[in-house]
């Protein structure tokens, strides 16, 4: 593998700006190759919540595929990548990851991740959650997936949704090993 790979998975939850920026932080790393999996709920929302295209989302993307193609590179154990983000995950694919029901693409590719022991960060987009939500992100966190909810910090003082975005999503990013240069961190008071 010349390129470290990581897929990006997009779901139908609220927040698919989430998605669009991970892929645009990661553009932004040479040796990071992208594999990208939308489901069709999220080029729903997409198309309701942003102006961004199918065809822009797909060329933020080094490699993109449908999410009913399960024969794709990232279903297979075999491949290798550094790990998975789904930004923002539905409780509809959390619930799906937590029981390894693997229908589409999305699920199965995250399946994969677990199974071979690579990171799967997780930017549950839901609130506020009831028991069932928790017991969901109970498991997967038991079986080795990292829930992120994008929950913004406000030490860093955001002046736009652009920065809570950008600083949500590059700390989820970090769980798979890649270093976001410019991202602001907590140094203390003063």
């Amino acid at each position: 593998m010349s390129r470290a790979r990581v897929v990006v998975g997009i779901s139908g939850a609220s927040g698919a700006v989430y998605g669009v920026r991970a892929l645009e932080l990661l553009a932004t790393i040479d040796d990071v190759e992208t594999h990208l999996v939308v489901t069709a709920p999220a080029r729903r929302t997409m198309a309701i919540e942003t102006d961004i295209t199918p065809s822009d989302l797909d060329e933020l993307a080094d490699y993109s595929y449908g999410s009913g193609d399960i024969a794709a590179p990232i279903a297979s154990g075999s491949f290798e990548a550094m790990g998975m983000i789904i930004a923002p995950c539905s409780i509809k694919t959390l619930s799906s990851v937590a029981y390894s029901f693997s229908a589409g693409l999305l699920g199965r590719a995250a399946d994969v991740t677990l199974k071979e022991r690579r990171p799967l960060v997780l930017m549950v987009r839901e609130t506020p959650f009831h028991l069932g939500h928790l017991r969901l992100m109970e498991r997967v966190t038991e079986m080795g997936a990292i829930v992120h909810p994008p929950v913004p910090a406000f030490y860093n003082r955001p002046a736009t949704i652009d920065d809570i975005v950008t600083h949500s999503v590059g700390r989820a990013l970090e769980h798979l090993g890649v270093e976001i240069v410019d991202l602001h961190r907590w140094s203390g008071p003063g």
